[in-house]
């Protein structure tokens, strides 16, 4: 395309169009950007939304190269690439190096999509993580098993959404779950760490030049560990903390640590980090936004700060001032889903008797009258979703168990 006729309005590809991506699209357009966005769904919601659409998979990395270079070079230039509630930076980084666009280097990306790299390269910089272990055969998991005094987590290396996450707890088949986490990974890979106990914390970091600022702090929240046993399934989580201030700048400090130690020097990094008794450990960083509606909602609605709106001008390769990160408040937020019993889906019952009270920030469902709700095994299990707010912590908590102890999703056998 000649640039005597390229338009002067900037172009933002984004990969995925599921519904946590639609605050983050609504949020560029508004930005006065044009929006494009890929999905593989042709009935995304997200593509309502978009001035363009790219139909794709945003996990088919060179069909999602080759798609977005044509629309690059016969349609309209793409001035940046970023991905939003989806797993995908390694698409990300491969589009941002063959367009010129800024982005991860794909050395950083490949790092943040594979578990067990990930976890070497941390250990080998002097990351504190749980001890780990590939695992090529059943026969390898039963040797690591009886080897270990401590819990094992099995997981496949490069799956997402707790898919194929599980406890190996005594009397588990060990066959099962390796069949389980294996036919979960794309590449056929699984690995085992420890279990370790203690607080679990996700984490926010945008990082500007270097420069890392930590706007997520969120309390994860596994009540439910025992009822979906083996599989790993948490319910939620809330802001502010519960640590002390210590704990949560040595939290912080490692989060920024690690994202430094894996090359993410402009972007975002979403940590997942545990408080063990000999102190923070890293689980995983994602070189991307996060799900959950944690960057779209959770994170503004806890400090006033957009964080996508600066991840966005990252991706354009605009300015970003560091100065309006600064949070401008500290309210309670909390997230509760739903697990309704397995079976079809009677109805969805007491939502008129909840009302519409200005505390609750969102509330929905995945499902409707008439669906069939499986047993649950992973994070796409989930019914649905309470986003409350509240003057401290333990309001906004209070109030979202409020909301799923009221609203309730009555299944009848299928």
């Amino acid at each position: 395309m000649p640039d005597s006729v390229r338009p002067t309005q900037k172009t933002l590809l984004i990969l995925s169009g599921g519904a946590e991506a639609v605050p983050g699209i609504r949020r560029a357009k508004a930005m006065g950007l044009h929006v494009v966005v890929s999905d593989y769904d042709a009935d995304c919601p997200g593509f309502r939304d978009a001035d363009d659409t790219l139909l794709v998979s945003t996990y088919d990395i060179d069909r999602s190269v080759a798609v977005a270079n044509e629309y690059h070079n016969k349609v309209r230039r793409i001035d940046g690439v970023i991905c939003m509630a989806a797993d995908v930076p390694l698409t990300v980084a491969h589009i941002a190096n063959t367009l010129g666009l800024p982005g991860l280097s794909l050395a950083t990306a490949a790092l943040a999509v594979d578990k067990l790299a990930m976890k070497r390269h941390l250990f080998a910089a002097g990351i504190p993580v749980p001890w780990y272990s590939a695992i090529e055969s059943v026969d390898q998991l039963a040797h690591v098993v009886a080897q270990h005094d401590k819990l094992l987590i099995l997981k496949p290396v490069d799956s997402r959404g707790a898919r194929g996450v599980l406890r190996l707890q005594d009397g588990i088949n060990l066959p099962w779950a390796f069949q389980h986490a294996q036919a979960c990974s794309p590449t056929g890979r699984v690995m085992v760490e420890h279990y370790v106990e203690g607080p679990q914390v996700s984490t926010e970091t945008i990082i500007v030049d270097n420069k890392a600022i930590t706007l997520g702090f969120i309390d994860r929240n596994y009540e439910y560990l025992e009822r979906f046993t083996p599989y790993v399934i948490e319910n939620g989580g809330q802001q502010g903390t519960s640590l002390s201030a210590v704990d949560q700048r040595s939290m912080i400090r490692l989060a920024e640590r690690a994202a430094e130690v894996m090359g993410i020097n402009n972007g975002i990094a979403k940590g997942d980090l545990v408080l063990t008794a000999q102190g923070p450990m890293v689980i995983e960083i994602a070189a991307r936004l996060s799900g959950g509606w944690m960057s779209s909602d959770q994170i503004p609605l806890a400090t006033g700060v957009n964080i996508i709106d600066a991840a966005i001008r990252l991706a354009l390769g605009d300015a970003v001032d560091l100065q309006a990160l600064t949070p401008h408040h500290q309210q309670g937020v909390a997230i509760r889903y739903f697990f309704p019993s397995p079976g079809r889906v009677k109805a969805i019952q007491n939502v008129e008797k909840l009302g519409v009270p200005a505390w609750v920030h969102r509330l929905d469902f995945f499902l409707k009258t008439g669906d069939v709700v499986a047993p649950v095994s992973d994070h796409t299990c989930r019914a649905g979703f309470v986003i409350t707010t509240g003057k401290d912590r333990e309001e906004a908590v209070a109030r979202a168990n409020q909301v799923v102890t009221l609203v309730s999703i009555e299944t009848i056998v299928a």
